[in-house]
């Protein structure tokens, strides 16, 4: 795919269950090309549940499937909570397509028994 110069992705983490942002949250990105998965980027999330900057934008935003894994169990079990083992909820992956050469928004609300995601803005 060509590389796209005006889009961007970003994301952010809400804890659901203490109705806070999810801060020090890792996520892994991964460029996903058939069965290949290619590391793009690892973050921690601030403590607004944010990336610092844009996971992809400029010239290393590139259209295609991606995928954000959600280092959920490491930080639920820092959280302090009880939480049975094995957790219900460890990794969580998102597989998105960015077709466009736009911004795309892929935010995760989690708690220690469910998450849900959506296209941004």
């Amino acid at each position: 795919m060509a590389k796209e110069a005006g889009g961007r992705l970003t994301t952010h983490v809400l804890d659901t269950a203490s109705g806070r942002p999810a801060a020090g949250l890792k996520i892994a990105l991964y460029r996903v090309d058939g069965n290949a998965h290619r590391k793009v980027k690892d973050v921690i999330t601030n403590a607004d549940g944010r990336c610092d900057a844009p996971l992809l934008e400029g010239d290393a935003f590139e259209t295609g499937q991606y995928e954000l894994v959600f280092f959920a169990g490491d930080y639920l079990r820092a959280s302090g909570a009880t939480l049975p083992e094995p957790l219900f909820l460890d990794q969580i992956p998102i597989r998105f397509g960015m077709a466009e050469n736009t911004h795309y928004h892929v935010p995760l609300l989690i708690s220690p028994f469910g998450y849900s995601t959506y296209r941004g803005s």
